[in-house]
C-alpha cells in the first residue's frame, strides 16, 4: 500500500452513507495520534463556556477523578467507533453517556456545540498540523457520523453538514467564552493530568508547550497569559515537523484505537463498557452526588445495560 492509497479508496466511499467506515479509517488508520490530540483539545475547549465548566467543576470529576475521567471518556467514545451504532458494545457505551448526561441539567445548546467541537476541532488540528489536510469525505463523513451519534443522545436542531457544525461551532463560542473561576480549576487539574504522563521535571515545559497550541480566545477565558512569539513557533512548528515526518512513513495497516493509547492508565487489567463512567445519585438534578465506581447494587444494573 501507497501513501495515498487510503485517502483515494475514501474517495469512492459516500459521505453519507459510509460515515462509520470512513470516520473510521481517517480516525483509527489515518490519523490516530492527531486525532487524539484533537479530541483532547476539543473536549478542553468546551470548559471555556461557563456552564460546561461550572458543572464539570461541581461534579469533581475533572478535579479529583481526572485520569479516570479521561480514561472513561475515551473509552466510551471509542467503543462507538470501533464497534458502530448498531454493536452491543457500541449500543451499551451510547446508554452508559445517555445515562450520565440525563442526571445533570444540562440544555441543548451545549450538548450540541461539544458535539460540534468533535466535529471541527480535528479537522482544524489535521488541517495544520497532520501528514496531509482532511478531504472533503472525510469531513462530511465525520459531520454524519456525529449527526448520528447526536441523534442516539437525543440532541435536538443537529447542523446538516460540516459548514454547518463549523458555524454552529464558532458563532456558540463568541457568544460564549468567558471566565468562570470554576472552569479554570478544570483547566488547570487537566493542564496537570497531561503534564503527568511525562517525567516530572518536564511538567513546566509541557505546560507552557500545551498553552502555546492555544488559541488567543481560549487563552483569554481561562485568563492564561499568552505564550511568546518564540514559543509559539517552535511548538507548533514541531508539531508541523512530526507531520511531516509521518507523511515519509509507510502507511499503517493495523487500526489504533484510543483504548490502545498510553495515555488511558485506569485500566491496566481490562474493563467493561458498562462500568464505565460515573453512576450519579438518581433523581438529584444540577449537582448529583457522583461516584468514583459502580456501588455493587449498580453492577445488576450495569449488567443490564449489556444485554
Amino acid at each position: 500500500m501507497q501513501r495515498y492509497d487510503r485517502l483515494r479508496y475514501i474517495r469512492t466511499l459516500d459521505p453519507a452513507k459510509d460515515h462509520l467506515e470512513i470516520y473510521r479509517l481517517t480516525a483509527a488508520l489515518e490519523f490516530p495520534w492527531d486525532y487524539t490530540r484533537a479530541l483532547e483539545l476539543a473536549l478542553y475547549r468546551t470548559y471555556a463556556v461557563p456552564s460546561i465548566g461550572r458543572l464539570l467543576a461541581e461534579t469533581a470529576e475533572l478535579t479529583e477523578r481526572t485520569q479516570k475521567r479521561y480514561d472513561d471518556t475515551s473509552l466510551l467514545l471509542d467503543a462507538v467507533v470501533e464497534h458502530g451504532f448498531d454493536h452491543e458494545q457500541g449500543r451499551t457505551a451510547i446508554r452508559r453517556i445517555n445515562r450520565m448526561h440525563r442526571s445533570y441539567d444540562i440544555s441543548n445548546d451545549d450538548m450540541r456545540y461539544v458535539l460540534c467541537t468533535f466535529v471541527v476541532v480535528p479537522k482544524r488540528w489535521i488541517d495544520r498540523y497532520g501528514w496531509r489536510r482532511l478531504s472533503r469525505h472525510e469531513a462530511e463523513a465525520a459531520a454524519a457520523y456525529y449527526r448520528t451519534l447526536g441523534r442516539h443522545m437525543g440532541i435536538q436542531d443537529l447542523p446538516e453538514d460540516y459548514a454547518a457544525f463549523e458555524e454552529c461551532l464558532d458563532s456558540y463560542e463568541r457568544a460564549h467564552f468567558g471566565w468562570d473561576e470554576k472552569a479554570r480549576t478544570v483547566s488547570d487539574a487537566t493542564l496537570n493530568l497531561m503534564a503527568s504522563w511525562y517525567p516530572k521535571p518536564l511538567a513546566p515545559l509541557l505546560r507552557t508547550a500545551t498553552l502555546a497550541l492555544l488559541d488567543d480566545p481560549l487563552l483569554d477565558a481561562f485568563r492564561y497569559d499568552h505564550p511568546g512569539p518564540l514559543a509559539r513557533r517552535v511548538v507548533r512548528g514541531a508539531v508541523r515537523l512530526r507531520g511531516r515526518a509521518v507523511r515519509l512513513m509507510s502507511p499503517r495497516v493495523v487500526p489504533h484505537y484510543a483504548r490502545q493509547n498510553p495515555e488511558i492508565k485506569g485500566y491496566p487489567d481490562g474493563y467493561r463498557v458498562a462500568e464505565l463512567g460515573t453512576f450519579p445519585v438518581p433523581g438529584v438534578r444540577g449537582c448529583p452526588v457522583p461516584h468514583q465506581a459502580a456501588p455493587e447494587g449498580r453492577a445488576t444494573e450495569a449488567a443490564a445495560e449489556e444485554n
